[in-house]
């Protein structure tokens, strides 16, 4: 656990991993400068989708274009959230229209929320309380296999066997 938080080691298909380019990461987005720097780069088109975002383990905010795999815009690193994050102009400036912990690379616990609001506040975005849309990862305690709990069924949709309440996804963490 960090100052920050709790760190999430990426837990998805090794080949996404093994296939990064050293320097290929997210833009890191430290301030509200360099916010504005990268949202003008943007395509017109490009804001009206969600982008692809990570909070490192310095909780600072890395974006990249929504086609992109979280640990890409994490450089393979350990990360305190990850998920998809969608921006809108409200009153003149910049804010955070929706946010999810949705990544089933890094598969976050949905108490990862405070190091994304910390990163959000750091660059002086207006967003929501909570994620907009919350994504709950279990493991299967029998089969292994990552699943999205829905409707609050705990219940591994590949053996029916029973999930765990508590997030159990890095079985390392």
């Amino acid at each position: 656990m960090s100052e920050w938080g709790r760190g999430y080691r990426y837990v998805g298909p090794v080949e996404l991993k093994a296939a990064l380019r050293p320097g290929g990461g997210g833009c890191r987005i430290g301030s509200a400068a360099d916010f504005g720097g990268w949202i003008a780069e943007q395509s017109a088109a490009e804001p009206t989708e969600p982008f692809t975002f990570v909070v490192g383990i310095d909780g600072v905010l890395r974006l990249a274009s929504r086609r992109s795999e979280h640990v890409a815009c994490a450089d393979g690193d350990m990360v305190l959230s990850a998920g998809e994050i969608s921006f809108m102009r409200e009153a003149g400036r910049w804010t955070v229209s929706e946010v999810s912990n949705q990544s089933t690379g890094y598969c976050p616990d949905i108490t990862s929320w405070p190091a994304v609001a910390r990163a959000l506040d750091d660059v002086e975005l207006g967003r929501p309380s909570g994620f907009t849309h919350e994504v709950v990862f279990r493991r299967c305690p029998d089969c292994r296999e990552h699943n999205i709990v829905r409707e609050g069924d705990f219940v591994c949709v590949f053996c029916d066997s029973d999930l765990p309440a508590a997030w159990n996804v890095d079985p390392t963490a």
